[in-house]
């Protein structure tokens, strides 16, 4: 690299204009890291944050140096040619996603905006740019679309698709939160206050030959202090509320591992027959539409009396309550009404059986349809197919049990009863 430059103009010249009160004051408290570099891409003064991103104690262990000695060759080469070329032509490089490597070898992803750093006389003698880290951001997008492909692997191993459809439907509504996070993420960072950093470096670099009496008698100049102060306010309040949508990614992120893994513990199982706690099995097929009934602001309401366990293959009753669930929470999204609820009972049942109930004060049932409610491809929804209440029938007898629907009419709402051997029932026979 070295054979390549120019001769060095001394270190300390650029840093005795930068140097100044209110300078010295923006380093020390803005969030982003800030930094200034000689033509020779040294960097010869800092924010304190850019310090610690480094991992120093003081700016004097970076001043001199470059990012070469920080960075490998893979990130420092395109940074220094990019510093060249701003250089070169005066023209910014504002909001350039950038993929750090490390000495060390680890990785960071930053959005920067770098700009031509001037001389009293107005001579290009080095740049100067803002750094911020979006490298949680990034992990998050690497991270779901891995549990998106495991999720796709699990729900065509599972085999049914009635359960896959609620999954993928229940990790599309959280998607739409992730996506809510991320325009929100980048918005703000499209809207960053970064030209006002270089505006102000502008306004200074037009009075540099009266700086003094420009921040002392100026109606402009003597604002310069309250502006840093404002920027650097508005750079700390940014971060805070874009940190907060990157938590909204995390947890939007835990909730789609949660259900790949809930899936994947199903699929493992596929064809086993076990004895299984009601209610565990109601929480999972619950969580599996939570984001759903969230987004349509259905409220859920629990009533699990104690019963024995039952005796039935996991995926099978994931497979009807799932979609019970999801049939209830369109029925009470068409009614229309604000009070939507859905209520989940667990009780004894027949003799030997065990409940496990859905109900909704959604739109109901009207009379003549209840006896088709379970026949293959009958449905009253615009956008149904009519496939997941006859295939829930069919996996209830294939468990020894019984699936009915009940409803008072038209806006009365519906009842859906699973019915399920108990533990003792089938130990007995």
């Amino acid at each position: 690299m070295s054979s390549s430059l120019s001769p060095l103009p001394p270190i300390d010249e650029p840093k005795q204009l930068l140097d100044r009160a209110l300078v010295t004051t923006f380093l020390q408290n803005v969030p982003d890291a800030v930094y200034f570099k000689d033509r020779a891409s040294r960097f010869i003064a800092m924010s304190v944050s850019f310090v610690k991103i480094l991992g120093k104690q003081s700016e004097d262990e970076i001043i001199g140096k470059s990012d070469f000695d920080f960075f490998d060759k893979a990130h420092a080469q395109p940074a220094f040619d990019d510093e060249q070329h701003i250089m070169l032509t005066g023209e910014s490089i504002l909001g350039k996603l950038e993929k750090e490597i490390w000495s060390d070898g680890h990785v960071t992803w930053v959005y920067t905006s770098k700009m031509p750093l001037h001389d009293l006389k107005g001579e290009v003698i080095g740049t100067f740019g803002i750094r911020r880290d979006v490298t949680l951001n990034k992990e998050m997008e690497a991270t779901l679309e891995k549990k998106h492909r495991e999720l796709m692997e699990t729900s065509r191993v599972a085999g049914k698709a009635e359960v896959a459809t609620g999954v993928l439907h229940n990790v599309g509504n959280v998607l739409n939160s992730l996506n809510v996070s991320a325009s929100i993420i980048a918005t703000g960072f499209r809207q960053s206050k970064t030209e006002s950093l270089a505006k102000l470096t502008q306004l200074l670099r037009e009075h540099r030959h009266d700086l003094g009496a420009f921040l002392s008698s100026d109606p402009k100049g003597m604002r310069v202090p309250e502006f840093i102060t404002s920027l650097a306010q508005h750079f700390s309040s940014e971060r805070d509320r874009l940190l907060q949508e990157l938590d909204s990614l995390q947890k939007n992120v835990d909730h789609i591992d949660e259900i790949v893994s809930m899936q994947q513990s199903y699929a493992n199982m596929l064809g086993t027959v076990e004895t299984l706690d009601a209610g565990s099995l109601m929480e999972d097929a619950l969580r599996m539409n939570s984001s759903a009934l969230d987004r349509h602001e259905v409220r859920v309401v629990r009533d699990f009396q104690a019963t024995p366990h039952v005796v039935a293959e996991r995926g099978k009753v994931l497979q009807i309550l799932v979609n019970l669930i999801s049939n209830s929470k369109h029925a009470c999204d068409d009614s229309g009404r604000p009070d939507k609820v859905m209520t989940l009972h667990i009780t004894p049942g027949e003799p030997g059986y065990v409940r496990l109930i859905v109900q909704d004060n959604g739109i109901g049932i009207v009379p003549e349809n209840l006896p088709k409610i379970f026949q293959y491809g009958f449905t009253t929804r615009a956008a149904g197919h009519g496939f997941g209440t006859h295939s829930s029938a069919i996996a209830a007898k294939e468990l020894k049990g019984f699936l009915t629907a009940y409803s008072d009419g038209l806006g009365q709402g519906a009842t859906f009863v699973l019915e399920l051997p108990a533990a003792k029932k089938l130990a007995q026979t």
